[in-house]
């Protein structure tokens, strides 16, 4: 039998207070003369024995009394034949996971619940103890220090669900640099109480727990339970316009192991339902549905995606930002401009100064501010002989960078500052057809298109889509044998191509459009595919944005380098780490535990602010790695841990006696109940002598 707190032993010296009290009682005594003794004198011998019996009694049930009590205070114990059991003299670091995931449930009671309630079964284990640390997936500064058992419960009852999920591995170097600060020494204890998450936890392997520790692995044997939540979300077109029908395609996976059938989806616009769908899912599996809206005004559009799916309800509902017809941005660069017989006509300008969709700027290549590359979706350059200097240096810049480049040539090119440009673009052995000054072209007519060609989507009517068309002719200037052939004459040479070129995209059309050269700019096939080169020049909107990206882009224009964004979310407001490179804004978004008291990241619709001023409106959620309901179990968690001898996994979490099967298989089988209990059997045993016991 050991002790725990062998000092209080030092109070079996109080024994020695009754044994004093009976052998040394000082008490005199009387005479008393009778006329009769004879009697008196057997009936005194008689008392006198019964009187030192009784004493006798008495001094032993007050010894075994003070005995008893002393040795519950000492809190023996029978040692368990585990040789690394506990030690309630080192520190205690208590982690519980309160990850979105710990919202399943398992007997209409949800997992952070379970795993709270057998804490604070646990903590009565230490009541006494003044060296215990309570870690969270916060990570905030209060769990960076220790505190007695009551100040510990008093925490638990305030714990709440995070967004950050950790893994282990982040958790205990955490936990291991308060133990090495506070007791180097070692015989330090760690608790992990989780679902313990395939998808959160980390590498296992990797995991080495320090020799002089143990650590207590206490899973709650979670269910893999059905779960669907948003993958992303994407527009089928580059940009939607206002009263017109769009189309949003939204990936839905299954994190679970249960069918799911029939599901409503809705979305929801301006906080408005526009749309629904259902969807089926297999376990494991994955669906995508098509949901049809359309906007009245133009601008930001604040979207969700909501369903319901029980009992994990955090990813029930997907934020998303949509902008409605934004201006596609032309930059027209010219030298020599399309002409006909007896008059001058600008087609590029015909083209895109009918829509209100596009906002068009036309300067002379040889004398414009490019700045103005900055603000441009799509350049057109049409008829500039040579192309060398800044203009080519900004435009391959332009083109490297996301822009797109649409290359109308001159009736004589220059190719010797055309060849190298067009080879950086990726166009290499383009060969000039140009015949001498005063020659007249021969126009080739222009063979069929490929109408299953993703650039000719919704281009042709589906009813026309077996009928011949009638195509224009054209006669080239420059040939070549490189992109992806958008339009070719019939005798197999290159009309248009479409190139990618960096992160952009370059166009190469082998023809001026003067009428000289062919009626390409005036026939009806024209304006569509000028159309089309534009809308795709825009980038595709990103709808949303995750908390678990390290690093995010933004577009913005014309930024500073000296400008500061923020981010406001109703009352939050916080200023990433941010640099600005070209006109793409990067943001690193700060964790839970870098925010400062009472703020917390929440998912939602951000505004982007310079100077007081809204710029973009965007939407973040939080990462879909908790929505994967895949849980290590007991088995494997021991499989993991099989070379570390120091580590103990626990999975009687369920079971009603958890704080005693761990007392016993790690602490022994405590006794100082027992000796309480005897303690007041002996006081109350010496109360019936006093009392009854006459004589």
């Amino acid at each position: 039998m050991n002790f725990l707190y062998p000092s209080f032993l030092f109070g079996l010296l109080a024994v020695s207070v009754p044994i004093a009290i009976h052998l040394f009682n000082f008490r005199r005594t009387r005479r008393v003369f009778f006329t009769n003794v004879a009697l008196l004198r057997t009936v005194q011998t008689e008392t006198k024995s019964f009187r030192r019996l009784k004493h006798w009694l008495i001094l032993a049930a007050r010894c075994l009394f003070l005995v008893c009590l002393v040795l519950a205070f000492a809190q023996p114990f029978i040692p368990s034949k585990n040789k690394l059991g506990l030690s309630r003299q080192g520190v205690t670091s208590l982690y519980l996971d309160n990850s979105f995931s710990m919202q399943n449930e398992r007997n209409t009671k949800r997992y952070l619940d379970i795993a709270t309630g057998r804490l604070d079964e646990l903590l009565t284990l230490f009541r006494n103890a003044t060296s215990l640390q309570l870690l969270t997936n916060d990570f905030s500064a209060a769990e960076q220090q220790t505190g007695t058992a009551e100040s510990i419960r008093d925490r638990v009852t305030s714990i709440h669900f995070a967004h950050t999920p950790r893994a282990l591995e982040t958790v205990y170097r955490r936990q291991r640099n308060l133990l090495s600060s506070l007791n180097p020494g070692g015989r330090n204890q760690l608790f992990w109480f989780s679902d313990f998450q395939k998808s959160t936890v980390g590498d296992l392997a990797r995991l080495q727990i320090d020799t002089t520790d143990r650590l207590f692995v206490v899973p709650l044997e979670a269910q893999a339970t059905k779960n669907v939540y948003v993958d992303s979300v994407w527009l089928s077109t580059p940009f939607i316009r206002e009263m017109q029908n769009n189309s949003l395609n939204v990936k839905l996976n299954n994190g679970g192991r249960e069918n799911v059938k029939n599901l409503p989806v809705r979305l929801y616009l301006d906080d408005t339902q526009t749309s629904t769908a259902s969807a089926t899912l297999q376990p494991g599996g994955s669906a995508t549905i098509s949901l049809n809206f359309n906007v009245t005004k133009k601008g930001y559009h604040r979207g969700r995606i909501v369903f319901e799916d029980f009992p994990i309800t955090f990813d029930n509902q997907y934020f998303f930002v949509i902008e409605a017809s934004p201006a596609v941005r032309v930059l027209h660069l010219f030298e020599q401009k399309s002409s006909s017989p007896g008059r001058s006509t600008d087609y590029v300008d015909a083209v895109y100064s009918n829509d209100s969709l596009f906002v068009r700027r036309s300067f002379n290549a040889q004398n414009f501010d490019v700045g103005q590359l900055k603000e441009t979706d799509l350049v057109i350059l049409e008829g500039v002989a040579q192309v060398n200097g800044t203009l080519r240096t900004e435009l391959e810049r332009f083109v490297q960078q996301g822009g797109s480049l649409t290359i109308i040539p001159p009736t004589n090119p220059d190719m010797a500052t055309y060849g190298p440009f067009l080879n950086t673009l990726g166009l290499g052995n383009v060969q000039s057809t140009a015949g001498t000054p005063g020659s007249n072209p021969s126009p080739l007519p222009v063979a069929d298109p490929d109408r299953r060609n993703p650039f000719f989507r919704d281009v042709f009517q589906q009813s026309y889509q077996s009928e011949p068309l009638n195509m224009p002719n054209a006669a080239p200037v420059w040939r070549w044998n490189a992109g992806g052939r958008l339009l070719s004459l019939r005798d197999g040479s290159p009309l248009l191509t479409q190139s990618k070129a960096g992160q952009g995209s370059v166009y190469l059309i082998a023809n001026p459009l003067a009428s000289a050269y062919g009626n390409l700019a005036e026939h009806a096939l024209f304006v569509p595919v000028m159309y089309k080169m534009a809308a795709l020049s825009v980038r595709g909107q990103r709808t949303a944005y995750s908390f678990d990206d390290n690093l995010i882009t933004i577009p913005v224009t014309n930024p500073s380098e000296r400008a500061v964004y923020k981010l406001k979310h109703g009352k939050l407001e916080i200023i990433p780490v941010q640099r600005t490179i070209g006109n793409q804004l990067l943001l690193e978004m700060p964790k839970s535990n870098e925010l400062s008291a009472g703020q917390e990241i929440e998912s939602g619709y951000y505004e982007l602010q310079l100077d007081g001023k809204t710029e973009r409106l965007l939407a973040f959620n939080h990462g879909n790695k908790e929505s994967v309901m895949d849980f290590y179990s007991a088995d494997e968690l021991r499989r993991a841990f099989a070379n570390q001898p120091n580590v103990e996994v626990f999975d009687s979490i369920q079971d009603g006696d958890f704080v005693q099967v761990l007392e016993q298989e790690n602490l022994g089988r405590s006794l100082w109940k027992y000796f309480l209990l005897a303690a007041l059997a002996f006081l109350l045993f010496e109360i019936g002598l006093v009392r009854f016991m006459k004589g």
